[in-house]
């Protein structure tokens, strides 16, 4: 079944007859999708901003609602657009700051997103038995990705919904609403321009030129924004830092290389993914399902996306190949549908599952911690050290590193109630702890950074001198290293699936007493929230 606002009847598209629905159809699907969305975030509502929240978007949106001020100043000011902060600050207006209120105007996004991927699925798989459309927006809904980043203060969730909606309205020769949802698409992210240009091409090679002019308009948008940015900062990236970082670091041939087998790594294979990849080999093979302009169209998105990302991008986050996973997982849907019965049910659950297993599971390699639940367990940690020092150390001096430094130095965050005092470090490697001036230490805190399981392969000589010789990787002190550096005792230690937080405490520092509660007590109260 196909949607169309407003329609009713029968209406003919690319040659066939589709039946059009009611917008109260629309409707009824949203509200399934929110209620699967927000139920299944229910418990995770109240949790504090995590690494790039804390330390960009939540900062830079709350400058929109305090100042009125499109570019931040409480944090370093970007290239990136400022739709998502001035969405944020106009949700905090309706139903007050903080982070519960954060969650829920980014799932609403979430919502609609899966909503939009719906729709693609049903235009991109109208020739497919089954219901392939189901399958892949439960796949969509099911994986890590999504479920991290639909709930988080960030720009790929609503990128992922504006650009799902631009290819749907494209696909459909809706080509106003298109280059409207293209507009949105960059001034929620940059990277987004991608989407307009590989229409525009498409176009310009179908020679349709009055429509191919159309999708320069987001350009033109993307280009007064950055004049507006330049005219206010000075540069055109917002800093020199984020241009050196971004544009010319990844350009390296080596880093090239290892970024582009990194999205086809995570797209193909990762998370189960190679179920799904291995029909699309089939599929593609028999020249069942793909060969149509319309999966011609989308699939020039995903490679236009994948070779963007590999030459743009100093971190490569995985969270930036969100916009084209509805793409992705209805490809793997619609290859599954041209197995036999039995072969596609088995194949099918056995994906999903594997998908769904993945928000649990962590791969034998470092990796950001929001691409599964993992990073519920690095914010509930630095939680609970903060609420720690903040109740028995509020007055010390905390030496640690990014994000806490942010999070011990504004409370708004969620993590402290009083600003604390931080001195920041750069690292936590054994070089530096070695060389530091530990007389001067009051409290110190570390913890898992970065995911270093005993079985990493990071561990293999090779691939560390690898990674220290072409990304400046430096890696952090284990635990036990950091202990036998340390000329005080732990005072506490926090951990959650792996991850850790110690707290090294100078025997000079005073600690607040309590009910009498002494050091033992602290020690027991801290093994007791470990737990």
């Amino acid at each position: 079944m196909a949607f169309r606002a407003g329609a009713v009847g029968e209406e003919v598209h690319g040659g066939r007859a589709r039946r059009a629905a009611r917008p109260g159809s629309y409707a009824i699907f949203l509200l399934l999708f929110a209620a699967l969305v927000f139920l299944s975030h229910a418990a995770l509502m109240k949790l504090p901003y995590y690494w790039d929240e804390a330390g960009q978007f939540v900062p830079a949106a709350l400058d929109v609602a305090h100042d009125g001020a499109w570019i931040p100043h409480s944090t370093l000011p970007n290239v990136h657009p400022p739709a998502v902060p001035i969405y944020l600050a106009e949700a905090w207006k309706l139903i007050g700051f903080q982070p519960a209120s954060t969650r829920a105007a980014m799932l609403l996004v979430g919502s609609f997103a899966l909503l939009a991927a719906f729709l693609l699925a049903i235009e991109l798989l109208r020739n497919a038995a089954g219901m392939p459309a189901f399958l892949a927006v439960a796949l969509l809904a099911a994986s890590p990705l999504f479920f991290a980043q639909s709930m988080l203060a960030q720009l790929d969730a609503p990128a992922m919904l504006f650009t799902t909606l631009a290819l749907l309205f494209f696909l459909q020769e809706r080509m106003l609403p298109a280059v409207a949802v293209c507009t949105a698409l960059v001034l929620v992210k940059e990277t987004g321009i991608v989407v307009p240009l590989v229409f525009f091409l498409w176009l310009c090679r179908e020679r349709r030129w009055h429509h191919a002019i159309l999708f320069t308009a987001p350009a033109a948008a993307l280009a007064v924004w950055l004049l507006v940015l330049k005219n206010s900062t000075g540069f055109w990236m917002g800093n020199p830092g984020f241009l050196r970082y971004n544009l010319l670091y990844p350009l390296h041939p080596v880093r090239v290389a290892v970024a582009f087998l990194r999205r086809i790594y995570y797209l193909g294979f990762a998370s189960f993914h190679w179920i799904g990849t291995a029909a699309i080999v089939y599929a593609w093979r028999k020249r069942a399902v793909f060969a149509n302009r319309a999966w011609h169209v989308a699939w020039w998105m995903v490679g236009a996306h994948v070779a963007m990302l590999s030459v743009l991008g100093g971190a490569t986050l995985e969270r930036y190949l969100l916009p084209v996973m509805p793409i992705v997982y209805t490809g793997m849907a619609a290859a599954l549908s041209v197995f036999s019965r039995k072969a596609r049910v088995a194949a099918s659950l056995a994906l999903l599952a594997g998908v769904a297993a993945s928000n649990f599971i962590n791969p034998p390699y470092p990796f950001a911690y929001e691409n599964n639940l993992a990073f519920t367990d690095f914010v509930k940690l630095q939680a609970d050290a903060a609420d720690y020092l903040q109740h028995w150390y509020p007055g010390a001096r905390v030496t640690t590193v990014w994000p806490m430094t942010m999070e011990l130095a504004r409370p708004e965050l969620g993590f402290v109630q009083q600003k604390m005092a931080v001195e920041a470090l750069p690292n936590l490697s054994g070089r530096l702890l070695g060389r530091l001036d530990w007389s001067g230490v009051e409290v110190l805190v570390v913890f898992s950074r970065n995911w270093d399981p005993p079985y990493s392969l990071m561990h293999i000589r090779p691939i560390l001198e690898f990674w220290k010789r072409f990304y400046g990787y430096i890696p952090n002190a284990s635990m036990a290293e950091i202990r036998a550096l340390a000329p005080f005792p732990g005072e506490a230690h926090f951990e959650r699936h792996g991850q850790w937080v110690d707290i090294y405490v100078n025997p000079r520092v005073p600690h607040f007493r309590f009910g009498g509660r002494g050091l033992g007590k602290v020690a027991r109260f801290a093994r007791r929230v470990s737990m």
